[in-house]
């Protein structure tokens, strides 16, 4: 009965071991990946912060401003670009975007383009009105990539499509912290009220302001996109090392606790041995 015990012990704690390396690799390849998500998601802030100046400067200098753009309208429907990650094992990271867009989203009338292998699968899951279900990889996911969604987005709103464009994605706080959130892209913030003061630009733009405007929006809206892709892969390879270094610990933990389990199981079975050898040679 105890070698019984003791042979099941064993092969549990090889299991367990096995997990460990796989827990222990995984968390080796997101470190290695999160120090270049990182420094790649600090580069791309600068980029769209300067864009936003300049739609500002177009906007703000001109006395008689219009852009479809910037035009607010009654909200019948809205679009949602949904960045979640290409796998699990990253603790709650997915799941709390999720639930975060689902939050912000309720009670509307809702078209969704996800990004992200799970994205799509939470989009079909619920039945929800995909705009397109083709990008499927976020680590894959280039600039080129983020402006041809943009410009599609872009064209879809001119054309009342939906009325207001979201984007919900992970904010990276920290290598312990990713928060998600939820950002209106359009229509873009312009409230001619709050410029009364200012003075007048003397640039001149050709064709036109709202032309140069109407061009530089999609762009803007890449880049916003391309900063939130690459905020959620810095905070889905930072929940996955956070994640596996805690299946680590607890892997070695039970490691650990079968380990003392199997030592007293064996250390039963010698004294039944003793004893019974013992009994025999005083019969």
């Amino acid at each position: 009965m105890a070698a019984s015990s003791m042979k099941d012990i064993k092969i549990r704690i090889k299991s367990v071991q096995s997990t460990m390396q796989i827990t222990k690799a995984m968390e080796l390849v997101a470190s290695s990946k999160l120090r270049r998500a990182k420094e790649r998601a600090e580069a791309t802030r600068p980029y769209f912060t300067t864009l936003h100046q300049t739609l500002s400067d177009i906007a703000y200098s001109n006395t008689e401003f219009y852009s479809p753009f910037v035009q607010k309208r009654e909200v019948k429907k809205v679009c949602c670009v949904m960045i979640a990650g290409d796998r699990g094992l990253a603790g709650g990271y997915n799941s709390n975007l999720f639930k975060a867009v689902a939050q912000y989203m309720e009670g509307k009338n809702l078209c969704v383009m996800p990004i992200g292998k799970k994205a799509v699968e939470y989009c079909a899951h619920r039945g929800l009105e995909m705009v397109s279900g083709e990008y499927l990889s976020v680590e894959d996911l280039g600039l080129r990539d983020c402006f041809a969604i943009a410009r599609l987005l872009c064209a879809q709103f001119r054309q009342g499509a939906f009325d207001e464009l979201y984007v919900g994605y992970t904010n990276f706080v920290s290598m312990l912290s990713q928060q998600p959130a939820v950002l209106q892209l359009l229509p873009v913030h312009y409230d001619r009220a709050e410029t009364k003061s200012k003075a007048e630009s003397l640039l001149e733009y050709e064709p036109s302001s709202q032309a140069v405007y109407d061009a530089i929006v999609p762009e803007y809206v890449g880049g916003l996109l391309w900063g939130a892709v690459a905020e959620s892969l810095a905070s889905e390879l930072g929940a996955r090392r956070t994640a596996m270094d805690a299946a680590s610990k607890n892997a070695g933990e039970m490691i650990d606790d079968l380990s003392l389990k199997y030592n007293r199981a064996r250390q039963g079975a010698i004294t039944q041995e003793i004893t019974e050898i013992v009994a025999g040679a005083e019969a």
